[in-house]
């Protein structure tokens, strides 16, 4: 029974080394942001269609008002995709990748709007906390600034997915989480098809074996591994684990792009990562 936890808390620690990829990879691959998120699209779509159909999992989608619940937080699932992305080539990856992780915070925020739950004073005490990190991370407010810039596309992609994420709190207790993804990948696919003839393609030959990284590891395997993952541990728990994202982002980044961290971004990252493990553990303990 122990080596059997031991099994699923490196198969949750490795999807959360997959899944942080994305920071190294989306600042590394010399293409067009849209046409990134495309390729990452149609490749997670893919990948992911295959092992639902080698996993017999339920591919159908049992009512119209689902399909659209499917349909529009795809659109903000392409969103986050798309801002992070960005906020990843106008900073670095520590810098985009810490600013995007206070969604768990912002998901705090936000669902009252979707729930009954009320806000606490916890809940402002530690987005306090976040604003602080975030001051503390770029104190030169600049908007010219082009590390400023990639903060405030982070933020902008952690305000998308934490929508999406209570968008689809009803339906992931319904269908399954692989499912789900893979139908968002492929709702993207086909919204983002305009970027394929908006965007210089000429590159793509030379960048696709980053683009297949980006598509199956960081995106089908990843994501995948950390959705199977919740069968064995609870949501916060996972949630605990998945905040070491940044931490091996920026390793990775530090090994591949020869990207050095500053004293402002380990003291800010540090402030913001201590409150996504702090309401993780709150919540875990309702």
């Amino acid at each position: 029974m122990k080596n059997q936890h031991s099994n699923h808390l490196l198969l949750l620690t490795l999807a959360t080394l997959l899944i942080s990829t994305s920071g190294s990879l989306g600042r590394f691959i010399d293409l067009p942001t849209p046409l990134i998120i495309w390729w990452r699209s149609f490749l997670g779509a893919l990948f992911l269609f295959i092992y639902c159909r080698y996993k017999k999992i339920d591919l159908k989608i049992h009512s119209r008002k689902d399909f659209y619940t499917i349909l529009l937080s795809s659109l903000f699932l392409g969103g986050h995709w798309v801002m992070y992305f960005y906020a990843l080539k106008l900073s670095n990856v520590a810098l985009g990748m810490l600013s995007m992780f206070t969604f768990p915070i912002m998901v705090t925020f936000l669902e009252p709007l979707f729930t009954k739950t009320k806000l606490s004073f916890i809940h402002i005490v530690l987005c306090l906390l976040v604003l602080l990190g975030i001051y503390i991370l770029s104190p030169d407010f600049d908007f010219e600034n082009s590390y400023t810039k990639g903060i405030l596309f982070g933020l902008c992609s952690a305000f998308l997915y934490a929508i999406r994420i209570l968008m689809l709190k009803k339906p992931v207790a319904i269908y399954n989480g692989t499912s789900l993804m893979m139908y968002q990948a492929a709702f993207l696919t086909i919204i983002l098809l305009p970027a394929i003839f908006l965007n210089d393609t000429t590159n793509v030959p030379s960048q696709f074996p980053y683009i297949l990284l980006l598509g199956l590891v960081t995106t089908a395997i990843g994501h995948s591994l950390f959705i199977g993952s919740l069968k064995h541990f609870s949501v916060s728990s996972a949630s605990i684990i998945g905040s070491t994202q940044p931490i091996f982002g920026i390793i990775i980044a530090f090994i591949f792009l020869n990207e050095m961290p500053t004293l402002n971004t380990f003291l800010g990252g540090s402030l913001i990562l201590a409150t996504v493990v702090i309401e993780s553990v709150r919540s875990r303990d309702k």
